[in-house]
């Protein structure tokens, strides 16, 4: 696969406006047992490290939910990457008479109970992002297993002619997230046939930064400066922990990131940074607002999620799905993504210690 990846499924994916004046159902019976009252959508996001939650998911999901239905509220959550906080709000929207859910778990694994009792009373869950566990009625993301393949291809380019003598590092994600074992198995398919070794290899909890440095500098501790010459990283976080550890020590080789994070495009442009993942978060952020807010009516919604997937464990069958392409970004095409679908305007990418690259790029 060509890292220029088509770029069709996520440039069509706008949601249509037609609904935005469609007012939500009135409360059933059911609703008012529960102490409901069917105007209400529950949003619960996993961590706040990682910037695009608070900054893009979040308002995005609203914006498009109130613009669904006027009268409708979103009570929001942020589980600060803690499963027993994530169930406490799960439980709480669920005392308090919340009919859907929006999901993006902290470990997906954990969640089966949750939303298995939930399903008993009525309560429809939209798995976002990330999949989880249990009967929900919805999963809207990407596909996350291309997503690996196109880090591991964008890599293999950036050995360029020396990939197949080079020996890689891959510093993966979260164990406790649903996607990261399909960042993974995409990676592999790919460097494990194009580069020489996996010479060493972690999953980082939490997709701490951190704790990707510290695993970045025991590799070179234990490899030498000379036993790798590229690092896969599962995202942009993770990405930096590890370009800081290798500075330390002066070595330099091409990092690979994914999210398209603020600092991550400044890495890019730098040259610090090969390339990152671009995932347009609006097209999976409507959508998911869409399907939350015809369930809430009682609406199907098998036109929005036309995919079906089962569950990790395989318990669930046939969960009706949205998934969504990604795009490699590296800096010689960062003004015609980042830029041109305002992610991010170049005043806040091209800071003072970003500017001469910017303009190198072509970015003003």
């Amino acid at each position: 696969m060509n890292v220029w990846t088509r770029r069709a499924v996520i440039g069509t994916a706008a949601v249509s406006m037609a609904l935005s004046v469609a007012a939500c159902g009135k409360a059933g019976d059911g609703d008012k047992a529960a102490g409901g009252d069917g105007k209400t959508i529950g949003l619960l996001l996993p961590e706040n490290k990682t910037t695009r939650y608070e900054t893009f998911d979040r308002p995005l999901m609203e914006a498009k939910i109130h613009a669904l239905c006027a009268d409708c509220e979103v009570k929001y959550n942020n589980a600060a990457q803690e499963t027993e906080t994530q169930k406490k709000q799960f439980d709480a929207l669920i005392t308090q008479g919340v009919k859907v859910i929006i999901l993006d778990p902290v470990d997906y694994k954990a969640t089966k109970s949750w939303v298995d009792q939930a399903a008993k009373k009525g309560v429809k869950v939209v798995a976002y992002d990330r999949l989880a566990e249990g009967e929900i009625s919805a999963y809207v993301s990407y596909d996350n297993e291309k997503i690996g393949r196109l880090q591991g291809e964008a890599l293999v380019k950036a050995l360029g002619s020396d990939a197949k003598k080079s020996n890689v590092v891959m510093i993966n994600g979260s164990p406790t997230d649903a996607n990261a074992p399909f960042f993974k198995k995409g990676a592999h398919t790919v460097l494990d046939k194009q580069v020489k070794k996996i010479v060493y290899e972690q999953d980082i909890p939490d997709w701490s930064s951190d704790e990707a440095n510290k695993k970045m500098s025991a590799a070179i501790d234990s490899l030498g400066k000379d036993g790798f010459q590229g690092v896969y990283a599962a995202n942009d976080g993770e990405a930096g922990g590890a370009i800081t550890a290798l500075k330390q020590q002066g070595v330099k080789v091409p990092v690979g990131g994914q999210d398209s994070e603020l600092a991550g495009l400044q890495r890019v442009l730098k040259g610090d940074q090969a390339f990152t993942i671009y995932k347009q978060i609006k097209p999976q952020a409507d959508a998911t607002a869409e399907i939350a807010v015809k369930l809430l009516k009682g609406e199907k919604i098998g036109a929005l999620a036309p995919t079906k997937v089962d569950s990790l464990s395989g318990d669930v069958k046939g969960i009706p799905a949205k998934l969504y392409d990604a795009q490699v970004v590296t800096k010689d095409n960062v003004k015609d993504t980042i830029i041109k679908d305002k992610v991010y305007k170049a005043s806040q990418i091209c800071t003072a210690d970003v500017k001469a690259a910017c303009e190198a790029a072509g970015i003003k």
